[in-house]
C-alpha cells in the first residue's frame, strides 16, 4: 500500500509528488503520453530562467528532480481508478492495479472530441463521455464506443456486461492496437459482444435522441449510446466515475486543493483557471502538503 498516487508528470504532478517525498511518504508518479507542457517552443514568463526554456526540457528536468530524490515515476497509462476501502483507492493501470491513501489528479485537461456531425447536439441525449456513469441507462441495448486505444476497449469491456453489444468505432483509424486488446483478454466472458469498425464516421443519426451512426460512404448501424473515449482518460474522465464535483470540464477543490471525495487531491490545468507554469506549481505543492496532512491523520 502507497501512501500516494500522483497521476501526471507535469509541473503540478511532480511539484505535488516532491512535497509527499520530502514529508517522507511513499508515492508513486504515473504519467503516458505527451503533455502539453512539451509542445511549448520556449518558456520565457517562468521564474528563474533568463535566456527562457523549452517546455520539453522544462518537462524532463521535473521529472529527472523526481527521480533523483528517490520517487518512482513510472509510463503506464492510466484506465481507471476505484474506491478500494474508506481510506484507500485503487489505480488501474497498463501495467497493473496500485493501491494509495491518496491520489492526486494531475493529469492536465484532455478535451479530445471527434470531429462528427450532431455530436454536440445529442450531449446527454445518448452521446455520453463516461461509461461507469451512464452505461446502466443502455441495458440490453446497442452501443457504440468512439476510439482506437486502451481507454476505449476498457470503456466497450465494462459496457459489455450491459449492452446487448458494444461496436468499437476507430473512426478510420488502425485498429491494430484493440485487436490485440482483445486477443490478450480473451479468456474473459462476453468479449464476442465486442465488435470493431474502422469506417470514417460521418455524424451520430438522431433527433431527440441517438438512433445510430453514419459512415463516410453512406451505411450505418443502429445504436442506442455513443461513448466518446479518445486518446487517453483525463481528469475529467475520472472525476466522473468518482463522482467529483466539476465545473464544466474542469475539477472543482477548496482553496487545499481537495475535492469532495476524501483523499481525492486534484491541481494543475485540470482544475480551468490561469493555464501557466507558475499556477501548476504552486497548486502542485498546495496538493501535496494537503495530502501529507490527510495521510497522516488516518495512519
Amino acid at each position: 500500500m502507497l501512501d500516494a498516487i500522483v497521476i501526471g508528470a507535469g509541473p503540478a504532478g511532480i511539484s505535488s509528488a516532491l512535497y509527499l517525498k520530502r514529508a517522507n511518504l511513499d508515492v508513486l508518479v504515473l504519467y503516458h503520453g505527451e503533455s502539453q507542457l512539451q509542445k511549448a517552443h520556449k518558456i520565457d514568463n517562468y521564474y528563474g530562467f533568463a535566456d527562457g526554456i523549452s517546455g520539453k526540457d522544462l518537462y524532463e528536468e521535473g521529472i529527472s528532480q523526481a527521480k533523483n530524490l528517490g520517487i518512482e515515476v513510472l509510463d503506464s497509462e492510466v484506465t481507471n481508478i476505484q474506491i478500494a476501502s474508506e481510506t484507500s483507492y485503487t489505480v488501474t493501470t497498463s501495467s497493473g492495479e496500485y493501491q494509495a491513501h491518496a491520489v492526486i489528479i494531475a493529469t492536465g485537461n484532455k478535451k479530445l472530441k471527434p470531429n462528427v456531425q450532431n455530436l454536440a447536439e445529442l450531449e446527454t441525449k445518448g452521446v455520453s463521455y463516461c461509461a461507469v456513469c451512464d452505461g446502466f441507462f443502455y441495458r440490453k441495448k446497442d452501443v457504440c464506443v468512439i476510439g482506437d486505444k486502451l481507454y476505449a476497449f476498457q470503456e466497450a469491456v465494462h459496457l459489455k456486461n450491459i449492452a446487448s453489444s458494444v461496436t468499437i468505432l476507430t473512426n478510420g483509424k488502425d485498429d491494430a492496437e484493440i485487436k490485440e486488446l482483445l486477443k490478450s483478454q480473451s479468456n474473459e466472458q462476453g468479449l464476442d459482444k465486442i465488435i470493431i469498425e474502422t469506417k470514417p464516421l460521418k455524424k451520430i443519426i438522431g433527433t431527440d435522441f441517438v438512433e445510430g451512426v453514419e459512415f463516410t460512404d453512406g451505411t450505418s448501424i443502429e445504436a442506442k449510446g455513443v461513448f466518446v473515449a479518445l486518446g487517453e482518460a483525463g481528469g475529467a474522465d475520472f472525476a466522473k466515475k468518482l463522482g467529483l464535483t466539476l465545473e464544466g470540464d474542469s475539477i472543482k477543490t477548496d482553496s487545499k486543493m481537495a475535492t469532495n471525495a476524501k483523499g481525492i487531491y486534484s491541481c494543475g490545468n485540470v482544475n480551468g483557471g490561469l493555464l501557466q507554469v507558475c499556477k501548476a506549481v504552486y497548486e502542485g505543492g498546495l496538493a501535496g502538503l494537503s495530502a501529507v496532512e490527510y495521510i497522516r491523520s488516518i495512519k
